[in-house]
């Protein structure tokens, strides 16, 4: 598969291999990251990458755009079909873009939102005051309890109220309990706001029917089309028909120009993908996975954020084990285990060195392990930072993890 760029750049092929191979024979536990299918890859590396088509589907700017069309047309109706939504955009670049679409196309710079605290976790684009939306638009923050660690919808409410937010975002990047989503969008009715949720989390477990949807009632969701959807890195925006025009007008011209088409006829593919049967199995299973973990790592003596997980993450707080965030991800990646580190709410350290890491099982689930495999996988994760530092001990676990990796094939076919 990779003959061509051998040929014209072997230091890309070199690259290429590498991380072939880091894919293949090590734990991929970021729960934001995923492993999509051949077809997937094979419309994303597709002769699509070289058409250029600002506009929508029938109204381009472009000529020879019948097949485009096409493809486009595809993924807008399977992604309302999946989600049950009234209007879909598939064109966003990303997760950010389309979040910020949003706010450009239904507020004026300035207004008030209500989001969810990075530090509780919510995402950058919730209004941190390092990101666009928190210098272009009025933040106000809502975040956990300090001893249950869920989200405090009364307070969330208060806030809500005092504020007069014109539009309410829920969704996070680093919660691990189910989200409901119908009690932010009562607030948001409440005082007149527009009601949000970024999905792009759980959005695969929104499909599969082992999370709480925010369809039909919310206004408008975002999410990406990677993590646990397993479709290629990009971004829908869903909406009731009333918010469409605005939004559409906000992603092209007002945010982008040509959509990448290669990565839209991926979308497509995964969105057919998402919604065969084994797709409602393989997100049970990515829940049954975390909670498999979640046990196992509790019984070795961490510290879980809300004490569990309800999807398909875990936030370990790491002060007990006397590790930081950054050097627990540093020891792991040695043990070919990755993850990343974490703030944990209430968090006394910084971001760049907190006291947690963020753990997931979507890719090892698709991978095919199971909860027996989970059992083994925290029992590794104790082993490394109970030892850190100790190189004999990174070995070890290097050796089991790859001897687990090679019963689990992954991308056999890209040689």
């Amino acid at each position: 598969m990779l003959k061509y760029v051998e040929q014209v750049d072997p230091e890309i092929a070199a690259s290429l291999r590498g991380e072939i191979e880091r894919q293949r024979f090590g734990l991929e536990l970021i729960p934001s990251e995923n492993f999509v299918s051949p077809a997937v890859l094979q419309a994303l590396g597709s002769v699509m990458t070289n058409k250029y088509s600002e506009g929508y589907p029938h109204k381009r700017y472009y000529g020879g755009n019948k097949y485009i069309d096409m493809a486009e047309d595809l993924a807008i109706e399977r992604a309302k079909k999946l989600f049950g939504a009234e209007h879909a955009n598939v064109q966003p670049y990303s997760g950010s873009p389309a979040n910020i679409a949003v706010y450009t196309g239904l507020l004026e710079l300035g207004d008030t939102i209500m989001g969810m605290n990075l530090a509780h976790g919510g995402h950058l684009t919730h209004g941190h005051p390092v990101n666009f939306s928190g210098k272009a638009y009025n933040f106000v923050q809502y975040g956990v309890d300090s001893k249950t660690h869920r989200i405090d919808y009364d307070q969330m409410r208060q806030i809500a109220l005092k504020e007069r937010p014109k539009l309410i975002l829920s969704g996070a990047t680093a919660y691990p309990r189910e989200i409901d989503f119908h009690a932010f969008h009562e607030v948001a009715q409440e005082i007149e706001a527009v009601s949000m949720a970024d999905i792009a989390h759980i959005a695969g477990l929104i499909v599969g029917d082992v999370h709480r949807s925010p369809f039909p009632f919310t206004d408008v969701v975002t999410t990406t089309t990677h993590k646990t959807l397993r479709g290629p890195r990009g971004a829908v925006i869903m909406c009731k028909e009333r918010f469409a025009k605005d939004i559409d007008r906000a992603v092209f011209p007002g945010l982008q120009g040509g959509p990448h088409d290669h990565v839209n006829a991926a979308k497509a593919v995964a969105f057919k993908e998402a919604m065969q049967p084994s797709f409602k199995e393989y997100a049970v299973q990515i829940v049954n996975n975390a909670v498999a973990l979640a046990e196992e790592l509790l019984a070795q003596g961490f510290d879980l954020i809300s004490g569990g997980t309800d999807n398909h993450l875990i936030l370990i707080d790491l002060t007990n084990k006397g590790v930081t965030g950054k050097k627990a991800e540093a020891a792991l990646d040695e043990a070919h285990i990755t993850c990343n580190k974490n703030m944990v709410p209430f968090d006394k350290r910084t971001p760049f060195n907190p006291s947690g890491i963020r753990i997931g099982t979507p890719a090892l689930t698709t991978r095919g392990m199971k909860e027996a495999e989970m059992k083994l996988v925290g029992g590794w994760i104790a082993e490394v930072i109970h030892n850190v530092d100790d190189e004999t001990v990174y070995q070890k676990v290097r050796d089991e993890v790859r001897a687990l990796c090679e019963q689990f094939p992954l991308y056999m076919e890209q040689e």
